[in-house]
């Protein structure tokens, strides 16, 4: 199954700390990275005042279950020194699953799609950058949904992520 996962970072060495999470992703079993959104300057949205984001969007292939996978992220989470002290607070890194194809997930852990990712710049921007055919389930065409955002704050960071 093909899935989207949001990376973002405003703590310390923000790139290297999406660089490492696209490295440690790539060695999750049976989780291939197929795709990668250039890397994006935000502001952040909601929480407490903070230093803005680099974010990126990532497609990979999964053979894992959506709960597997979470705590597969989660984990790498843990390994780059994220805290969670505060909702929306500021972080080493953020992993989210945005979408698994065009599935749904409910539970206290996991909801898929990402409840947010329709109101959210730095997700539809770089995921339409690298599937511009994609649907965010239950919402719409991500290009629809971006044309019903204001993005203007959202700036193109000159450094690439690989995978390596």
């Amino acid at each position: 199954m093909k899935a989207i996962i949001a990376l973002g970072s405003n703590l310390g060495d923000r790139f290297n700390y999406l660089q490492s999470a696209v490295e440690k992703i790539n060695k999750i079993k049976y989780v291939e990275i197929l795709k990668i959104s250039s890397v994006y300057e935000t502001v952040p949205v909601g929480g407490p005042v903070q230093d803005d984001y680099l974010n990126a969007v990532i497609q990979i292939e999964s053979k894992l279950e959506s709960e597997i996978l979470l705590k597969q992220l989660q984990s790498i989470e843990i390994e780059l020194d994220r805290v969670r002290e505060e909702k929306w607070g500021p972080r080493t890194i953020d992993l989210d699953i945005v979408a698994i194809e065009d599935r749904q997930h409910n539970s206290p852990n996991l909801t898929i799609p990402h409840p947010l990712a329709h109101e959210r710049c730095f997700v539809l921007i770089p995921w339409f950058e690298i599937d511009s055919t994609s649907v965010l389930v239950n919402k719409g065409i991500v290009a629809n949904l971006i044309s019903k955002l204001d993005c203007q704050e959202l700036r193109i960071n000159q450094q690439s992520l690989v995978n390596k």
